[in-house]
């Protein structure tokens, strides 16, 4: 009884984590991505380069 109760609990809790952590790699990407534009030739502004990163990383899946 208390093992199955334990199983339950772990299940919950690791989906509870997968779901917070779902989108790190790609936040990071994308940071990564803005931080790297910076040092082109012509410059873009962060919101703009955050749109460019965010459809770029996108349209690469």
């Amino acid at each position: 009884m208390i093992k199955n109760i334990l199983t339950v609990v772990f299940l919950i809790v690791a989906m509870f984590v997968i779901y917070n952590f779902k989108d790190h790699n790609q936040k990071r990407a994308i940071d990564a991505c803005i931080a790297g534009s910076q040092k082109l030739e012509k410059p873009m502004t962060v919101p703009e380069a955050k749109i460019f990163c965010e459809e770029q990383i996108k349209n690469n899946k």
